[in-house]
């Protein structure tokens, strides 16, 4: 992975990671000179299989405040670069096993943009209160220890 430009703040907290999976993304001109900048969002965003592509929904990229007409949707549907092979493997995962794809992070990989979607599970409430409740005693431990 390369310079990391922004991260998913929920999406460990939420899902179950079993796999991820490094993606190209379609992008204007002047998203990408927002995205440099560090103004893209990805707390509410999720991908999905339309027709055979795979696309991000609500990822967040904040207009570009030098661009004009050429500024796009901050929300828009954004087309992943991923091959039909893998696309295939993803239809098989989401369908049969009720599995989600969540993006965990959006980086630098050389001049590109990449996006690292993670495959997972969402986790239930008592899941969530567990993982906390273990991390509050691996705290305790390590403070009690120093």
């Amino acid at each position: 992975m390369g310079k990391l430009i922004s991260k998913n703040p929920t999406a460990k907290h939420n899902y179950d990671i079993i796999d991820t999976i490094e993606t190209g993304i379609v992008l204007t001109g002047t998203e990408i000179k927002s995205i440099r900048a560090g103004k893209v969002n990805l707390k509410d965003s999720y991908a999905n299989i339309k027709n055979g592509e795979l696309y991000i929904y609500n990822m967040h990229i904040s207009p570009y405040e030098f661009g004009n007409i050429y500024n796009k949707d901050p929300l828009r549907d954004r087309k992943l670069l991923v091959n039909k092979s893998e696309i295939n493997k993803l239809i098989g995962q989401i369908k049969q096993k009720g599995y989600s794809l969540i993006p965990m992070s959006v980086y630098f990989k050389g001049n590109f943009i990449k996006v690292e979607l993670g495959i997972g599970r969402g986790k239930k409430l008592y899941d969530k209160r567990r993982e906390i409740a273990k991390k509050d005693a691996e705290m305790r431990m390590r403070r009690r220890e120093d």
